[in-house]
């Protein structure tokens, strides 16, 4: 695993699929910090959001 993916802690739903992919291209282009901020908005504790599927 390249990436030492562990949790799930951030994600979003949308019906789109174009706005789905401008939205990760937006993602993809923002800073650590700037990512950290959303994530931290979201789920402030990180918790792992996969654990109950």
């Amino acid at each position: 695993m390249q990436y030492h993916v562990h949790k799930l802690v951030y994600f979003e739903t949308t019906t789109d699929v174009r706005a789905a992919i401008e939205r990760e291209k937006q993602i993809k282009g923002w800073s650590r910090e700037a990512k950290n901020k959303l994530i931290s908005e979201a789920n402030p504790n990180w918790n792992d959001l996969s654990e109950n599927w």
